[in-house]
């Protein structure tokens, strides 16, 4: 993802089998190992970071398109890293389905089907700030098995596997998300919000890129802000979920989602013990996720679950 997407189109956004219940799914019967699909989600990741990596210290991207509105944008890095992803998992796993953002659709014959965003925070990427990354998860009828997310900005890996722990990798060390002490902010962790503390709550989101939509969601957050401790809106999906499961910030929501932005996020913000809750549609409003502790997930929701504008 860009930045935002558009309207939910019944399980098209999100995919067959996805889960969004906080659910911490078994292996079903038939279900893969997860470590060697993990090793090469990672290696994706990883292969397809350091591509766009050149790419963003060449800077001046002249290939640049918009798809389904003026402002979101597609980029050849978009397009070259996606090609690059292809192609490795055509040579690891070539009977394996797999669906990207710009435009992979390939159904497979394993059962498994692998969901790819070869660069989520396009927008930034091309204005030339550093929060964008990659996204590869693999996913089977019981859901995703192994998910992957890599910021070459910082150099930072999170992963998960869904009968395993999710953990941030980096030049220093490695570090099992959701444990106590594993916190990222300067302040040891978040105080008070994972507790169930809504006022002190740094809470991330998103916005689309249809006017009338980020209009209803201005109303949301106007709705929101007097009652957390403040906002942050940074334009990469996936790095919204790695950060809430790493603890920077205390719960994130965003509506129009793709499965994409999402797949490798949200079970690593299971996985390091998050409630997944699905926002429901509403006239002004497509379909969301929100992220957050077990404590202030229903206090959060009911905040901005609802329509823009409440009878």
């Amino acid at each position: 993802m860009s930045e935002g997407a558009q309207r939910r189109d019944d399980d098209e956004e999100v995919g067959d089998g996805h889960r969004l219940t906080g659910e911490k799914v078994g292996v079903g019967e038939g279900s893969q190992a997860d470590g060697p699909l993990l090793e090469i989600a990672i290696e994706a990741a990883r292969m397809a970071g350091g591509l766009l990596s050149e790419r963003f210290r060449r800077g001046g991207e002249q290939h640049i398109t918009s798809k389904s509105t003026p402002t979101d944008l597609v980029s050849e890095a978009d397009l070259e890293s996606e090609r690059a992803i292809r192609e490795l998992l055509g040579a690891r796993r070539p009977r394996d389905g797999m669906v990207g953002e710009e435009g992979s659709d390939e159904p497979g014959s394993s059962g498994l089907r692998w969901v790819v965003d070869p660069l989520d925070g396009t927008v930034n990427f091309l204005f030339g700030i550093p929060q964008w990354c990659v996204s590869v998860a693999v996913r089977d009828m019981a859901g995703t098995i192994a998910g992957a997310v890599y910021d070459p900005n910082r150099d930072e890996l999170f992963t998960a596997t869904r009968t395993g722990p999710a953990t941030l990798a980096r030049a220093w060390g490695t570090i099992e998300l959701g444990e106590p002490g594993a916190g990222e902010s300067q302040t040891g962790g978040s105080p008070g919000a994972r507790g169930g503390d809504l006022a002190t709550a740094m809470v991330a989101t998103g916005l689309a890129y249809d006017a009338d939509v980020r209009a209803a969601q201005a109303r949301v957050l106007a709705r929101l802000v007097p009652h957390v401790r403040d906002i942050r809106r940074f334009g990469s999906a996936a790095l919204d979920l790695t950060w809430t499961a790493a603890g920077r910030y205390d719960a994130y929501f965003e509506r129009t989602v793709k499965q994409w932005d999402i797949a490798a996020g949200q079970l690593i913000c299971e996985r390091a013990g998050l409630r997944v809750l699905e926002l429901p549609v509403h006239d002004d409003l497509p379909w969301g996720i929100l992220v957050a502790p077990p404590a202030l997930a229903e206090s959060l929701l009911e905040l901005v679950g609802g329509p823009a504008s409440p009878a």
